[in-house]
Protein backbone atom coordinates (compact mmCIF):
# COMPACT_ATOMS: atom_id res chain seq x y z
CA UNK A 1 0.00 0.00 0.00
CA UNK A 2 1.33 3.24 -0.90
CA UNK A 3 1.55 5.89 1.68
CA UNK A 4 -0.28 8.73 1.41
CA UNK A 5 1.37 12.49 1.12
CA UNK A 6 -0.14 15.97 1.52
CA UNK A 7 0.55 19.24 -0.73
CA UNK A 8 2.05 21.29 2.48
CA UNK A 9 3.15 23.78 0.40
CA UNK A 10 0.11 25.95 0.81
CA UNK A 11 -0.69 29.52 1.22
CA UNK A 12 -3.37 31.15 2.58
CA UNK A 13 -4.96 34.20 1.18
CA UNK A 14 -6.25 36.72 3.14
CA UNK A 15 -10.46 37.99 2.81
CA UNK A 16 -10.34 41.48 0.57
CA UNK A 17 -11.60 44.37 3.33
CA UNK A 18 -15.34 44.05 4.73
CA UNK A 19 -16.06 40.52 3.42
CA UNK A 20 -15.56 38.46 6.39
CA UNK A 21 -18.02 35.56 7.90
CA UNK A 22 -18.37 31.93 7.14
CA UNK A 23 -19.78 30.94 4.13
CA UNK A 24 -19.85 34.28 3.03
CA UNK A 25 -19.43 35.17 -1.03
CA UNK A 26 -20.71 37.35 -3.14
CA UNK A 27 -21.95 37.38 -6.83
CA UNK A 28 -24.45 38.93 -8.99
CA UNK A 29 -27.80 37.41 -9.09
CA UNK A 30 -27.89 37.02 -12.74
CA UNK A 31 -24.93 34.41 -12.11
CA UNK A 32 -26.87 32.48 -9.52
CA UNK A 33 -30.41 32.57 -11.31
CA UNK A 34 -28.17 31.48 -14.77
CA UNK A 35 -26.52 28.57 -12.84
CA UNK A 36 -29.48 27.30 -11.18
CA UNK A 37 -31.69 27.82 -15.02
CA UNK A 38 -28.06 26.35 -16.82
CA UNK A 39 -27.92 23.10 -14.71
CA UNK A 40 -31.90 22.40 -14.78
CA UNK A 41 -33.00 22.12 -17.73
CA UNK A 42 -36.35 20.18 -18.78
CA UNK A 43 -36.69 19.63 -22.57
CA UNK A 44 -39.77 19.01 -24.42
CA UNK A 45 -38.72 16.78 -26.59
CA UNK A 46 -41.01 17.03 -30.51
CA UNK A 47 -39.93 13.93 -32.33
CA UNK A 48 -40.87 13.39 -35.69
CA UNK A 49 -38.38 10.92 -37.38
CA UNK A 50 -34.89 9.00 -37.48
CA UNK A 51 -33.59 11.77 -35.20
CA UNK A 52 -36.24 10.75 -32.42
CA UNK A 53 -34.22 7.85 -32.30
CA UNK A 54 -31.29 9.19 -31.95
CA UNK A 55 -32.76 11.16 -28.95
CA UNK A 56 -33.72 7.99 -27.32
CA UNK A 57 -30.21 6.43 -27.29
CA UNK A 58 -29.30 10.10 -26.11
CA UNK A 59 -31.18 9.45 -22.80
CA UNK A 60 -30.43 5.67 -22.77
CA UNK A 61 -27.58 4.86 -20.11
CA UNK A 62 -24.57 4.85 -22.45
CA UNK A 63 -24.90 8.60 -23.08
CA UNK A 64 -27.38 9.49 -20.43
CA UNK A 65 -28.12 12.96 -20.96
CA UNK A 66 -29.00 13.07 -17.31
CA UNK A 67 -25.93 13.89 -16.72
CA UNK A 68 -26.24 17.04 -18.01
CA UNK A 69 -29.58 18.36 -15.86
CA UNK A 70 -31.76 17.03 -18.23
CA UNK A 71 -33.26 14.59 -16.37
CA UNK A 72 -36.56 15.30 -16.54
CA UNK A 73 -38.29 15.15 -20.25
CA UNK A 74 -41.61 16.69 -19.94
CA UNK A 75 -44.52 15.94 -22.40
CA UNK A 76 -46.75 18.98 -21.34
CA UNK A 77 -45.24 22.22 -23.03
CA UNK A 78 -46.36 24.86 -19.51
CA UNK A 79 -43.44 22.66 -17.51
CA UNK A 80 -40.94 22.55 -19.84
CA UNK A 81 -38.44 25.21 -20.94
CA UNK A 82 -36.60 23.56 -23.99
CA UNK A 83 -37.91 22.96 -26.97
CA UNK A 84 -36.03 19.77 -29.00
CA UNK A 85 -37.51 19.61 -32.84
CA UNK A 86 -36.29 16.45 -34.08
CA UNK A 87 -37.17 15.33 -37.50
CA UNK A 88 -39.57 16.58 -40.50
CA UNK A 89 -41.86 18.98 -39.91
CA UNK A 90 -44.78 19.18 -42.30
CA UNK A 91 -46.04 22.51 -43.37
CA UNK A 92 -49.74 21.11 -41.63
CA UNK A 93 -47.70 20.25 -38.72
CA UNK A 94 -46.17 23.59 -38.52
CA UNK A 95 -49.34 25.38 -36.47
CA UNK A 96 -49.20 22.73 -33.74
CA UNK A 97 -45.58 23.14 -33.50
CA UNK A 98 -45.86 26.83 -33.43
CA UNK A 99 -49.01 26.20 -30.07
CA UNK A 100 -46.63 24.19 -28.53
CA UNK A 101 -44.05 26.80 -28.54
CA UNK A 102 -46.53 29.60 -27.28
CA UNK A 103 -48.24 27.12 -24.62
CA UNK A 104 -43.81 27.31 -22.67
CA UNK A 105 -43.37 29.59 -19.72
CA UNK A 106 -40.95 32.12 -20.23
CA UNK A 107 -37.66 31.76 -20.57
CA UNK A 108 -37.81 29.07 -23.16
CA UNK A 109 -35.42 27.51 -25.93
CA UNK A 110 -35.53 25.78 -28.97
CA UNK A 111 -33.00 23.47 -30.06
CA UNK A 112 -33.54 21.94 -34.00
CA UNK A 113 -32.48 18.85 -34.03
CA UNK A 114 -31.10 17.35 -37.12
CA UNK A 115 -30.93 18.57 -41.18
CA UNK A 116 -34.72 18.49 -41.07
CA UNK A 117 -35.86 20.29 -38.85
CA UNK A 118 -32.66 22.97 -39.27
CA UNK A 119 -33.50 23.20 -43.56
CA UNK A 120 -36.20 20.81 -45.01
CA UNK A 121 -33.49 18.11 -45.30
CA UNK A 122 -33.44 15.73 -48.65
CA UNK A 123 -37.35 16.60 -48.68
CA UNK A 124 -37.66 19.58 -50.98
CA UNK A 125 -41.00 19.09 -51.71
CA UNK A 126 -44.02 21.75 -51.32
CA UNK A 127 -45.16 19.68 -48.06
CA UNK A 128 -42.35 20.35 -45.52
CA UNK A 129 -41.55 23.08 -44.03
CA UNK A 130 -37.70 23.83 -45.12
CA UNK A 131 -36.85 24.94 -41.18
CA UNK A 132 -38.79 25.60 -37.95
CA UNK A 133 -37.55 29.12 -37.99
CA UNK A 134 -40.18 29.68 -40.42
CA UNK A 135 -42.47 29.78 -37.57
CA UNK A 136 -40.65 29.78 -33.91
CA UNK A 137 -37.31 30.72 -33.03
CA UNK A 138 -34.05 28.81 -32.88
CA UNK A 139 -31.32 29.23 -30.59
CA UNK A 140 -29.12 26.17 -31.20
CA UNK A 141 -29.06 23.80 -34.04
CA UNK A 142 -27.70 20.34 -34.33
CA UNK A 143 -26.05 19.78 -37.28
CA UNK A 144 -26.37 15.84 -38.84
CA UNK A 145 -29.06 13.34 -40.93
CA UNK A 146 -29.57 11.83 -38.50
CA UNK A 147 -27.05 13.31 -35.55
CA UNK A 148 -25.26 11.13 -33.32
CA UNK A 149 -25.85 11.51 -29.68
CA UNK A 150 -22.81 13.19 -29.01
CA UNK A 151 -23.64 15.86 -31.40
CA UNK A 152 -27.04 16.47 -29.47
CA UNK A 153 -24.99 16.40 -25.98
CA UNK A 154 -23.10 19.09 -27.48
CA UNK A 155 -26.61 20.88 -29.17
CA UNK A 156 -27.22 20.69 -25.01
CA UNK A 157 -24.31 22.15 -23.91
CA UNK A 158 -24.61 24.96 -26.25
CA UNK A 159 -28.24 25.41 -25.25
CA UNK A 160 -26.38 25.44 -20.97
CA UNK A 161 -24.49 27.98 -22.37
CA UNK A 162 -26.32 30.19 -23.60
CA UNK A 163 -28.69 30.18 -20.67
CA UNK A 164 -26.09 30.22 -18.20
CA UNK A 165 -24.99 33.48 -19.53
CA UNK A 166 -28.84 34.99 -20.24
CA UNK A 167 -29.28 38.16 -18.61
CA UNK A 168 -32.71 38.39 -16.66
CA UNK A 169 -33.72 41.33 -18.43
CA UNK A 170 -32.88 40.15 -21.50
CA UNK A 171 -36.24 38.40 -22.58
CA UNK A 172 -37.75 42.43 -21.47
CA UNK A 173 -35.27 43.74 -24.06
CA UNK A 174 -36.46 45.43 -27.02
CA UNK A 175 -34.04 43.41 -29.63
CA UNK A 176 -35.97 40.65 -27.82
CA UNK A 177 -39.37 41.67 -28.47
CA UNK A 178 -38.47 42.99 -32.02
CA UNK A 179 -37.68 38.87 -32.62
CA UNK A 180 -41.11 37.50 -31.31
CA UNK A 181 -42.74 40.34 -33.36
CA UNK A 182 -40.62 39.72 -36.53
CA UNK A 183 -43.07 35.65 -36.14
CA UNK A 184 -46.16 37.44 -35.18
CA UNK A 185 -45.67 37.01 -31.65
CA UNK A 186 -46.86 38.97 -28.65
Amino acid sequence: MRPVQYNTNLKMVDLPEGHTGEGFFATSLNNVIGLARKNSIWPLPFATSCCGIEFMATMAAHYDLARFGSERLGFSPRQCDLLMVMGTISKKMAPVLRQVYLQMAEPRWVLAVGACASSGGIFDSYSVLQGIDQVIPVDVYVPGCPPRPEAIIDGIMKIQELVGQESLRRRNSEQYKGLLESYGIQ
